[in-house]
């Protein structure tokens, strides 16, 4: 459908399949839509069940809007705020993914002031790389300020090794983290 190049995502390309529907990919990996819509269908899901009370959403890494569309669908009156470095992921998600109603700060999302939300939702990938900065002690102190946050993390490959390690870091600064594996991905429930 159309191909574009980010200096953040590398080549950004727009699939339309009969099975998934529409999504877009970086360099192959699917990044929003498609396989990633179960993904976040299933995590969010399972949170609407828990019976948190959310008003204010922070996507971290919000991508062509996934995330969003479902916190959209389980909240209805929630203010989702999204972070996005990648104006050219916002664009193509805006035009093929039905991206709106979010109130979008294109920036880096290591420098954002998150705290103080209901939930926050960090899937802070660059095609297929989590950049250690959001590893970091620093920054996932920065997190711990809200009531729920969810980190998404690829789990397939070599990245299962990193995410196990990411999990056990996790533990040291949440005091309940729960694992949750739609797909291909270990999704990591904290409070």
């Amino acid at each position: 459908m159309e191909e574009r190049k980010s200096k953040y995502n590398g080549e950004l390309r727009v699939v339309k399949t009969l099975g998934l529907g529409t999504y877009i990919q970086a360099n192959g990996l699917t990044q929003s839509g498609g396989i990633v819509e179960t993904i976040w269908k299933q995590t969010l899901r399972k949170i609407q069940d828990s019976r948190f009370k959310i008003h204010d959403v922070l996507i971290l890494g919000l991508g062509g809007g996934t995330a969003a569309k479902f916190i959209r669908r389980y909240w209805p009156e929630a203010r989702i705020t999204g972070v996005e470095i990648d104006p050219i992921m916002i664009e193509l998600g805006r035009k093929y993914l039905g991206l709106k109603d979010v109130q979008i700060k294109m920036q880096d999302a290591y420098n954002f002031d998150t705290g103080g939300y209901d939930l926050v939702v960090a899937d802070l990938y660059h095609g297929d790389k989590f950049p250690k900065k959001f590893e970091n002690e620093k920054f996932l102190k920065k997190l711990r300020k809200n009531k729920l946050v969810i980190i998404n993390r690829l789990y397939f490959g070599d990245k299962r090794k990193e995410a196990v390690k990411f999990g056990e870091k996790l533990r040291k600064i949440f005091d309940k983290v729960e694992y949750f594996y739609p797909e291909v991905n270990a999704v990591f429930i904290l409070r």
